[in-house]
């Protein structure tokens, strides 16, 4: 079903929407880009995404369909499972005896549709329809299931048998055979399931389940940022941390002690980890569950934020065969994600390639993938002295937290490997002075350590953001915070905006709030910057320069630190100065 591109450029001519030199314009961008004319159009404001697709069904012969402001039945929405709807733009709205109506984006996507027919059994008859209606049919799903756990969760909660003992114990002060009877029973298992699922469902990275004085507290970590997911009775917390205890192999009686755990399920065919850890607090024990998705890849270095000087600096250093590459920030900043890219850039068939790491987040062909178990002796250093036995000749350590992995890390570098790890420093010039605190020599650093990346995490705009433009007053408060000179170079020589553009010509943009996105963000991108051990820095190390100074000779090279490239992202359009400011105070 594809369309007659001839056919389709006579209709947007004859539609008046268009002038004709706009037209003629386009279309040359078109050839030399070899890019479609209705996406060059649209890319350049020229026609509208409804208008244009409207044409497409035309051209086509198939109708157009607007869902905007519609509501679709849950059984007929279901139909499509919501990760599907979302990676591919398709949504069902309407079902007949034993046909389906769809709307999608893209109706040559054959391979989706046959899925879908073989999935639920109906003749599919494929609709044209424009991204706004696609989102707000995919706000429905959240409504929809939320409402659904929110009704299975308040109805369980109230059915919880939390009656006191018969031999005068508190709720509290259960034995391990009732607590196991608690853990199996069957509203405590469809609320636990439920907030797994609801998790999930919101692209949460932690459940927090916190008892208080008189009630439980279920917060989900969304986007870096903590959110009241709902609030429970106290008594329903015993049967909860219970539930979680058994399905992560935890001790059910042990509430003194905090205790790991760890367990997996698998949801629309994606695996998925979840790493438990308890902990006693003055009103009971809190759990804290890390949702990890296994077979999350995709990432490239691009997508993960990275451009410019600091991307080329990475990959020239991954083309090196021994030495360190380092990434750093506090938990939680995409260390491990920047890793893992590396690993699948690196990741051929002539070398070989192992990790120690705790815990291993994501799983990957073809790469060694070692865990670290300290209980039975298999630390990082025991662990990384180990690999390097198995003939490695890329080796990643999860995490340098002392000077004996940090001595071996060195020692396999200078050893014909390429070793790549992180390190908790807030700089990327703060990796020197940690490695020489842990006992590396200065002069093993200089011969060892290529390439030291630091980050971290600030929320994405939604594409419903609003522009604006700096008032002279806010641009020098800026300049004091920030070296603009600097900032407005780069964007310069990444073509980004204009050769004569100022700053009070370039805008920036505000979250806007909706019913899907309530802050008006999604997702993250990183902040970075890249430091290249050149010879100046070496010496520096070897007089024992201090990390200002480091930092300083690092800009004079080339590198945009962090608060910079937080800048830089702004004016893309990817993320908000405030978020950029949240996220790195000075």
């Amino acid at each position: 079903m594809q369309i007659n591109e001839e056919q389709l450029k006579k209709f947007i001519l004859d539609s008046g929407l268009v002038k004709p030199s706009q037209f003629e314009e386009a279309e040359e961008k078109a050839k030399k880009t070899k890019q479609k004319l209705g996406d060059i159009l649209l890319s350049g404001g020229k026609i509208s995404e409804t208008d244009l697709k409207r044409m497409e069904a035309f051209v086509l012969g198939i109708p157009f369909i607007s869902l905007t402001n519609q509501k679709i039945d849950f059984s007929v929405l279901s139909l499509i499972p919501e990760p599907i709807a979302r990676n591919y733009n398709i949504v069902a709205y309407k079902k007949n005896e034993d046909t389906l109506e769809v709307a999608m984006l893209d109706v040559d996507d054959l391979p989706v549709i046959d899925f879908i027919k073989k999935r639920s059994g109906l003749k599919i008859l494929p609709r044209l329809t424009d991204t706004s209606s696609i989102r707000f049919v995919l706000v429905q799903y959240r409504q929809s299931l939320e409402a659904e756990f929110q009704d299975i969760i308040q109805k369980e909660s109230m059915s919880l048998n939390v009656s006191p003992s018969e031999d005068g114990k508190k709720p509290g002060e259960k034995s391990e055979s009732e607590l196991k009877e608690m853990a199996e029973d069957l509203p405590v298992v469809k609320i636990v399931d439920s907030l797994i699922f609801h998790a999930i469902l919101q692209n949460a990275s932690d459940i927090h389940i916190e008892p208080g004085e008189k009630e439980l507290t279920v917060r989900y970590r969304i986007d870096g940022i903590l959110h009241d997911a709902m609030v429970l009775d106290k008594n329903a917390g015993l049967g909860i941390t219970a539930r979680i205890k058994v399905l992560s192999n935890l001790k059910l009686d042990e509430k003194r002690l905090p205790q790991d755990g760890r367990f997996k399920i698998e949801q629309n065919g994606e695996k998925i980890s979840f790493r438990v850890s308890t902990l006693p607090t003055f009103f009971g024990e809190k759990t804290v569950i890390r949702i990890l998705k296994e077979n999350a890849h995709g990432f490239s270095l691009e997508t993960l934020g990275f451009h410019g000087e600091g991307l080329e600096r990475i990959h020239n250093s991954l083309k090196q065969k021994t030495g360190m590459v380092l990434a750093t920030g506090p938990t939680g900043s995409g260390k491990t994600t920047t890793l893992y890219t590396m690993l699948d850039i690196l990741n051929r068939p002539e070398v070989n390639i192992s990790t120690v790491e705790d815990p291993i987040e994501y799983q990957m062909p073809r790469v060694n993938q070692t865990q670290v178990k300290p209980e039975i002796g298999l630390t990082f250093a025991n662990g990384l002295r180990s690999l390097l036995r198995q003939d490695p000749d890329i080796v990643m350590v999860g995490e340098i937290r002392d000077g004996e992995t940090a001595g071996l890390g060195v020692n396999a570098s200078l050893t014909g490997h390429l070793v790549l790890s992180t390190i908790h420093t807030n700089s990327a010039s703060g990796a020197i002075p940690r490695l020489i605190d842990m006992g590396v020599e200065p002069f093993l650093i200089t011969a060892t350590v290529k390439t030291i990346i630091a980050q971290r995490l600030v929320r994405r705009l939604t594409p419903d953001k609003e522009k604006y433009f700096l008032s002279s007053a806010e641009i020098k408060n800026l300049e004091k915070i920030v070296d603009l000179g600097r900032v407005l170079g780069f964007l310069k020589e990444e073509n980004i905006v204009g050769a004569k553009d100022t700053w009070d010509k370039i805008p920036f943009y505000k979250p806007v709030k909706s019913s899907e996105f309530e802050d008006g963000y999604s997702g993250r991108i990183g902040m970075h910057e890249v430091l290249k051990v050149t010879p100046t820095i070496k010496e520096m190390i070897i007089k024992g320069a201090s990390q200002d100074d480091m930092e300083a000779q690092a800009k004079k090279e080339g590198m945009m630190t962090m608060i910079e490239d937080g800048v830089f992202q702004a004016v893309l359009g990817v993320t908000t100065l405030e978020e950029v400011f949240r996220v790195v105070s000075e």
